[in-house]
């Protein structure tokens, strides 16, 4: 039987090496800035991070963190059946800017727009994408709320090596890396593993005012400032901790700031969504304290430190003022 006249040919997927060339393009079109992709089987060093994640679990550092131990996080095929590979994205979330003088202190990753929404609406344009192109492919978003050991993962894929700070660190872009994956049931050509370049640096260790890196690659969440300020829900924080907030009321940077590899000159990113909103970087404490309830909401709307609700507000700044 011939062609129906208007009939159009159906377009021929692309070779799996072709195919991830053209999606990695299609990730940096999208505003990545690194991209990479992992077999979903994993190699011994998935497994050894497991085996960490399970040791820090069974020391009970995640405090009261209490999804960090969702099963699903050490079985990647429980979140895309049949999921074959993983595409880590990185976002550069450096901008040159600093607070003033005597302001109190915001973690850069909440200057801007809610990440998890910048990296979820990219990821799944860049799905959509993907699908266009093999049109029976299965795949599936994940941001860092999504139970998976993403850090790992994005080691996995070459886009840097988990720091002593656990943080993913990029030899050019440092540790200011916003990161999200992209599950598929594609099999797709993967990318060599990062290499550690920490060597015996012991910088961000020592910088810790509350010890939280208890060891090498080992943050105690109990200990740690970005915790407490953003996932501690109690009516007052911890003495010891609030001693030494040094001034940080929604997350800290202190390990990152410290750490050599941020030292070089960086790229600051020129991306609209994480630019800094004015206050974060002139927070002044008798003013943000008397913020309404109201007031939090409109300056916080789309921002993600609205975890951090009104009554943690006041009580992280009180603290932060002695």
């Amino acid at each position: 039987m011939g062609k129906r006249r208007g009939d159009q040919p159906k377009p021929q997927p692309l070779p799996a090496g072709e195919l991830a060339s053209a999606l990695k393009a299609q990730a940096l079109e999208l505003g990545f800035n690194l991209v990479g992709i992992a077999s979903a089987r994993g190699s011994e060093r998935i497994r050894l991070r497991n085996a960490a994640l399970q040791r820090w679990l069974s020391a009970g550092h995640q405090g009261e963190m209490a999804w960090m131990q969702d099963p699903r996080r050490q079985a990647i095929e429980a979140l895309l059946p049949g999921v074959r590979s993983v595409v880590a994205v990185g976002l550069n979330y450096y901008v040159d800017d600093q607070p003033a003088p005597g302001s109190l202190k915001v973690a850069r990753y909440g200057w801007g727009r809610d990440y998890h929404r910048v990296i979820d609406g990219r990821l799944r344009a860049l799905g959509r994408w993907l699908e266009s192109n093999q049109p029976q492919s299965q795949w599936r978003a994940c941001v860092d709320s999504t139970p998976l050991l993403d850090k790992a993962w994005a080691e996995e894929a070459g886009l840097g090596w988990i720091g002593k700070h656990s943080n993913l660190i990029n030899r050019d872009w440092g540790s200011w890396l916003l990161i999200g994956h992209l599950l598929t049931d594609l099999e797709l050509p993967a990318d060599e593993p990062a290499t550690p370049h920490c060597g015996a640096c012991r910088a961000c260790l020592d910088a810790c005012p509350t010890q939280a890196i208890t060891e090498p690659f080992v943050v105690d969440a109990r200990r740690c400032i970005a915790f407490h300020t953003i996932e501690n829900r109690a009516d007052q924080l911890p003495a010891d901790i609030a001693s030494d907030l040094n001034g940080w009321v929604a997350g800290c940077d202190i390990c990152q700031d410290v750490c050599p590899w941020n030292q070089q000159a960086l790229v600051s990113s020129t991306d609209p969504d994480l630019q800094p909103r004015p206050w974060w970087l002139d927070l002044q404490g008798a003013d943000a304290l008397g913020w309404s309830d109201g007031a939090w909401d409109e300056k916080l709307r789309a921002s993600a430190l609205r975890r951090i609700k009104p009554s943690m507000w006041r009580r992280n700044i009180a603290a932060a003022l002695g």
